[in-house]
């Protein structure tokens, strides 16, 4: 089994950062591919960034440019620093664990490929 606890969500005005983290209890998350995820109410669950042991982020279309996802391999720790937030940014956000590399690579965003899900951390930007 793998936890993921997510930490750094709160209230913040638009144009605002944040700087969500996850903790995953796994000894190397190298060997998984990471991701963040959210979802607000009505909507659908979305992508937003991932990572692998190798090579760069994968970010939405819709945060690219403002968001920037990080790993320290040496922490376990999952990052993700959310700048010039705006009232649809405003989410749960959810960190995920997926076990097979090769297979996520394919679509590092979708959500069918993550087995391993932390418990959410809310983010909420008021205009």
């Amino acid at each position: 089994q793998v936890h993921l606890v997510e930490s750094g969500g709160g209230s913040v005005q638009a144009g605002g950062s944040l700087r969500l983290s996850c903790a995953a209890s796994v000894s190397d998350v190298s060997t998984y591919y990471m991701a963040w995820f959210r979802q607000a109410p009505g909507k659908e669950r979305e992508g937003v960034a991932a990572i692998a042991g190798r090579g760069s982020p994968t970010y939405a279309d819709s945060v690219k440019g403002r968001f920037t996802m990080s790993k320290d391999n040496a922490k376990n720790t999952l990052y993700l620093q959310m700048n010039s937030l705006g009232p649809e940014d405003t989410a749960m956000y959810y960190c995920a664990a997926s076990s097979n590399i090769w297979v996520t690579s394919r679509e590092p965003l979708r959500s069918i490929w993550y087995g391993y899900w932390g418990q959410g951390t809310q983010v909420t930007v008021s205009s």
